[in-house]
């Protein structure tokens, strides 16, 4: 059986994929949702990846499932685990040398952010506002199901690390991205995946959370994705 592993962003909170994690598991995968040690000031990516491997355990017919800061740690995986693929979600995808501190600069986002929020009729200088960023497109009932969860402790120890090895780069990779994303927006991914990955992204009409408002839509992806990885 093959087998999807959700690897999430900041906060490493595993109920993140609550929505998402049923429907492929419909679709006949088996799926883990490690959580990570967010909250561990100790812990860096390559713990993080830690975590993800020992989850893994045995198998060998896996693929990544990375969001946003996650990217990190989906590469640092793929370093040392049998990977068949990895799909970046609106994720950070690293450089040998880069940390993920320096990934923001290096990538543009604040230029872009920027621009999104004018294009938006926002106010590009308002203070930070989760609800604003993450959660604009998703639905009421999400939202209050999200809330009620609550967000993990991120320490800032994972952003200066760095994936200097580049055995990742061997697997085949795909990246995903939302139309309407406010942290990552989307000219700024289909750059940074063009210039990064070498590949074109495949475009959800959500925010930065498509694992949140469009589920169906991702996991339609991601069966596609698995598909093309069998024999014909």
């Amino acid at each position: 059986m093959m087998t999807m592993v959700l690897i999430p962003g900041g906060g490493g909170n595993a109920s993140f994929w609550y929505r998402l994690a049923p429907l492929l598991r419909e679709r006949g995968f088996e799926v883990l949702t490690p959580q990570l040690p967010s909250g561990d000031e100790a812990a860096g990516v390559d713990q993080y990846a830690d975590a993800v491997i020992d989850a893994i355990g045995e198998r060998d017919d896996v693929i990544l499932v990375a969001q946003s800061l996650g990217g990190f740690t989906a590469a640092a995986v793929a370093n040392r685990a049998p990977v068949r693929l990895i799909v970046f979600v609106s994720a950070m995808v690293p450089v040998s040398g880069e940390t993920a501190g320096e990934w923001w600069a290096a990538t543009g986002q604040a230029d872009a952010a920027r621009t999104q929020a004018v294009r938006e009729g926002r106010d590009p200088d308002a203070e930070w506002d989760d609800a604003e960023i993450f959660y604009h497109d998703l639905s009421a009932d999400v939202l209050e199901e999200v809330l009620a969860e609550g967000d993990l402790p991120q320490s800032m120890t994972p952003f200066a690390s760095t994936v200097d090895d580049d055995t990742w780069r061997t697997v085949p990779v795909r990246a995903v991205a939302g139309a309407h994303d406010r942290l990552f927006p989307i000219d700024m991914m289909t750059r940074v995946n063009h210039e990064r990955l070498g590949v074109a992204t495949d475009v959800i009409d959500s925010g930065h959370l498509a694992a949140l408002s469009q589920p169906e839509k991702l996991v339609e992806l991601l069966a596609g994705y698995a598909t093309s990885l069998r024999p014909s």
